[in-house]
């Protein structure tokens, strides 16, 4: 069921699912480009919530400013990393003793990844992290298990630009890469989900 939460711009529009059993962690998943579409409906995203899940951690997938029911406008990831670290807050008062993992896809996997140097998760899994659209911006982030997903025949988000960001960052994320997949991972969630099962441990 869908809820809002009071957000930097007005309010965040929000979904979480609790895993089967007791949760081990709350994992936060951010949604791609506004602009073109990008909501906490996306199937990367959907998909994204439901292998956390399994894992056995809280999901919570939320609609950036302007976007569904959320207020504001898109500020052009400026305040959607403000908006990231609103629902963070929300959730660490909500589960304060489960560690944090994020994880986002294209625009969202970008704002994950520059979040995670103040909000210091314990795990990060970035889906083609629109790399190529903030070139100029800085990239710190803290130390965290990172798994970076790509695909390498995407036109939106070359791989080689991927390569290029991920040989510059530190820590250097786990990049894996499937072959064949665009984009948007058509016909290969299955694929996209078993990585994420066969990199992180489930217990």
């Amino acid at each position: 069921m869908l809820e809002s939460i009071a957000g930097p711009a007005g309010k965040l529009q929000l979904l979480q699912k609790m895993p089967a059993g007791r949760p081990r962690a709350l994992a936060i998943v951010s949604h791609p480009h506004p602009i073109h579409g990008g909501s906490l409906h996306n199937k990367i995203v959907h998909q994204l919530a439901r292998t956390f899940n399994q894992l056995g951690a809280v999901s919570v997938r939320f609609n950036f400013r302007g976007v569904g029911a959320s207020g504001g406008a898109f500020d052009n990831g400026r305040g959607e990393r403000q908006d990231l670290q609103a629902v963070a807050g929300w959730a660490a008062n909500r589960w304060p003793e489960l560690p944090l993992w994020l994880a986002g896809f294209s625009f969202g996997g970008f704002i994950a990844i520059q979040a995670a140097a103040s909000l210091r998760p314990q795990r990060l899994v970035t889906v083609a992290p629109a790399v190529n659209y903030f070139p100029s911006q800085e990239v710190s982030v803290a130390t965290v298990d990172w798994l970076l997903i790509q695909g390498d025949a995407d036109d939106v988000v070359p791989l080689d630009e991927v390569r290029s960001f991920a040989a510059k960052v530190r820590p250097r994320p786990s990049l894996v890469v499937l072959e064949g997949a665009g984009h948007f991972f058509h016909g290969r969630l299955n694929d996209l989900k078993q990585t994420i099962l066969d990199y992180f441990p489930a217990t």
